[in-house]
This record gives C-alpha cells, sequence and structure tokens, in this order.
C-alpha cells in the first residue's frame, strides 16, 4: 500500500466514523425535545370522536405507524435500514408525505438561492480585495473597513434589515415566499417574474456577506504575497509589475478557492437563517417548521442532508489537496 492509499483510507476511515456518529446524533436529538407529536396528529384525526376507546385506537394506530411505541434502539435499527433503502420516514406534521418528496422539492430551491449567490460572492469579493491590495490609496481605505462592517453583521441581521427596509417600509419586494401564493408553478414569464422577484431579497443578503468576507480575506493573502522575498526580487530584476501581479493574484487565490469549493459542497446547509426570515421554500424553512411541529422524521432528514454534504464537501477538499500539495505530499513520504 503506497503513502497515497494509506492517507486516503485513513481519511476515509475518519469521515465514516463522523458520519456514524452524525447518525447516531441525528436520529436522538430529535427525540430529546420534549412532547409528542403523534398525540397531536391523533388528536387532529379523532376531532368530533366522543368514544375514548376509538381516540386510544387512533393513537395508538398511529404510534405502531411511525414505531415510537418501540425501545429507541429498536427504533434506530429500524431507521438505519431505512436508510439503506432510501426511506426517510413520513413527516408527522405533514403526514401523509414522505419527508424525501419534500426534501426533493426544498433542494432545488436551497441551491438556486445559494449557488448563484456564492459564485457572484465569491467573484466580486475576490476582485475587490485583490484592486484593494494592489492599488492602495483611498480605495483600500474605503473597501477594507466597508467590508470588515458588512462581515461582521450576521446573515439573519441583514435579512431582517432588507426585509424591513425593501419590503415592509418601501415596498419593493416581497417579503416571503418563493411566488405569489395565489399562482400554480409553470414555465409562463409571469411565474418567472415572480420567483425573481421574491429570490432577490434573500439574494442580495447573502451575496453582501460573502462579498465582505471574501474581499477581506483576498486582500490579506494578497498583501502577503507582495510583500513576499520572490515579489521583492523580480522587480529588482527589473520584471513587469503586471507580470508580477499575474503570480501574485494566482497565488493568493488558492486558499480562496478551497474556501469556494467548501462553502459549495455545504451550501445545503449554509444561510438556513436567511431562508427561514423570507420564508424561502428551501431547507432552512422545513426544517424550521419540522422542529416547531416536533417531525421528527423531518429533523431528521433535513439534518442528515446538511451533515452528509458538510462531510463530503470536507473529504473531497483533503483528498484533493493530499493529491495537489507538496506539504502535504512530503508528510505522506515520511509516515509511509
Amino acid at each position: 500500500m503506497n503513502a497515497y492509499t494509506k492517507y486516503f483510507v485513513k481519511k476515509a476511515g475518519w469521515y465514516l466514523a463522523t458520519l456514524i456518529v452524525a447518525l447516531m446524533l441525528n436520529f436522538l436529538l430529535p427525540r430529546l425535545i420534549e412532547g409528542n407529536p403523534v398525540s397531536t396528529i391523533a388528536s387532529q384525526v379523532s376531532q368530533g370522536m366522543t368514544d375514548s376507546d376509538s381516540i386510544k385506537r387512533v393513537y395508538e394506530n398511529f404510534a405502531r405507524e411511525f414505531g415510537i411505541d418501540k425501545p429507541l434502539i429498536v427504533q434506530f435499527g429500524i431507521y438505519l435500514k431505512n436508510l439503506l433503502t432510501g426511506d426517510l420516514g413520513t413527516s408527522f406534521g405533514l403526514y401523509p408525505r414522505k419527508v424525501s418528496d419534500i426534501l426533493g422539492s426544498a433542494v432545488p430551491w436551497t441551491v438556486g438561492l445559494q449557488l448563484p449567490a456564492i459564485l457572484v460572492g465569491w467573484i466580486l469579493g475576490n476582485v475587490l480585495g485583490a484592486v484593494a491590495a494592489y492599488r492602495k490609496g483611498v480605495f483600500d481605505k474605503v473597501l477594507f473597513p466597508v467590508a470588515l462592517f458588512i462581515n461582521s453583521i450576521p446573515f439573519f441581521t441583514l435579512a431582517i434589515m432588507m426585509l424591513y427596509l425593501f419590503g415592509i417600509t418601501l415596498k419593493w419586494f416581497p417579503i416571503s415566499g418563493g411566488y405569489d401564493y395565489q399562482m400554480v408553478p409553470n414555465l409562463s414569464l409571469e411565474f418567472i417574474w415572480s420567483v425573481i422577484r421574491h429570490h432577490t431579497l434573500p439574494f442580495l443578503s447573502i451575496v453582501l456577506v460573502t462579498i465582505g468576507g471574501q474581499a477581506i480575506g483576498m486582500r490579506e493573502m494578497a498583501i502577503y504575497e507582495l510583500n513576499s522575498d520572490y515579489v521583492l526580487y523580480s522587480k529588482l530584476l527589473g520584471i513587469r509589475d503586471s507580470r508580477v501581479a499575474r503570480y501574485v493574484f494566482r497565488n493568493a487565490m488558492l486558499p480562496q478557492i478551497t474556501g469556494l469549493a467548501l462553502s459549495l459542497g455545504t451550501m445545503i446547509g449554509g444561510s438556513l437563517i436567511c431562508e427561514i426570515v423570507f420564508s424561502y421554500p428551501g431547507i432552512g424553512t422545513w426544517l424550521f417548521t419540522a422542529i416547531r411541529q416536533l417531525d421528527y422524521p423531518l429533523i431528521s432528514g433535513c439534518t442528515l442532508l446538511i451533515a452528509v454534504t458538510v462531510l463530503l464537501a470536507n473529504f473531497t477538499v483533503e483528498i484533493i489537496y493530499g493529491i495537489v500539495d507538496p506539504r502535504i505530499k512530503a508528510a505522506q513520504m515520511e509516515e509511509g
């Protein structure tokens, strides 16, 4: 077994162990919340019934269907068995809808919101950060404090501010949902325009914070590279500034690209609070709804999806680093 194979197996083992722990917590934590969701469902179904035995039978049927009448260890075994077949269970709060169907409808909204926001914020932030480091002067003195201020604002705070200003006060944009409630999803221009209007505020709230963070990171890395020995030596040799700048910003981009890869991998679980603020029909809103309704299967489905995407993103980045980073390669050779 060569050094890289050992590195790969070791990392895979750690991430597999982390996934097992995540599965256990994913199953257990929702069930530690106080309350009995089956009682709520049974009471809704048995409205109008006066016979206590009939009401009891309704409760027992639902308890049996959802498996909460069994010991936790047995429920966990059933949970793992169902996962292997792709069955995430049936939602308590939206009975009889399947959790997989709910998540299947929510993921496109989350990806459609966060993917363009991450990419736009990353590109603009890195361009502004690079220009600030290279040009310096007034541009840097203005950009850096502004970027630092925006980056210090939590997603949800900026989202609430934008919602109040542009949605409630100025009424330029809708304040909730993914499209007008009276509309049926279709490919008409009217529906597409409604989706764009509802998409704008949550999109901008994510982009602005992303720009701030990326601009600060790129500025710091670019300043570090500009003060490196190879830059000073290149200038002494008379190499053109534009050519030196290409190498400087290429080196400064490496950690930023890593950050982009992690952001793309974790976008399913990113900015969930922003979705909740705008009642956007993504994973965040469904997770919030599930917690309010003590919907164990839906809570577990949302958190499992988030955990798996985060682990996959980190694992992928570590494996790529193991291939391209000479320092990790050297460490592998020493261990081998």
